[in-house]
C-alpha cells in the first residue's frame, strides 16, 4: 500500500462511522466501475482499432474537415 493511501485511510478512520461507511461505499463503487470500464475497453480494442484505421484512411482521402470548436 502506498504512503498516500495509508494516509487517506488513517484520516478516514477518524471520521464518524456513517461517513466512513459512505466513503467505503463510494470507493467500492468506483473500483467496480473501473473494472467494468477495463472489461469494456478490453473487449472493444479490435473495433476501436478498425475505426481508427478507417478515420485515418478517410482523412488521407480528404474526406474529413477540421473541427471548428465555435460550431459545437
Amino acid at each position: 500500500m502506498t504512503k498516500l493511501l495509508e494516509k487517506a485511510f488513517e484520516d478516514a478512520s477518524k471520521l464518524p462511522g456513517i461517513e466512513q461507511n459512505a466513503l467505503a461505499k463510494w470507493l467500492l463503487e468506483e473500483l467496480e466501475a473501473e473494472k467494468k470500464w477495463d472489461r469494456a475497453f478490453a473487449g472493444s480494442e479490435d473495433g476501436l482499432g478498425q475505426l481508427a484505421d478507417e478515420a485515418i484512411e478517410a482523412h488521407g482521402q480528404g474526406k474529413t474537415t477540421p473541427l471548428d470548436i465555435d460550431k459545437l
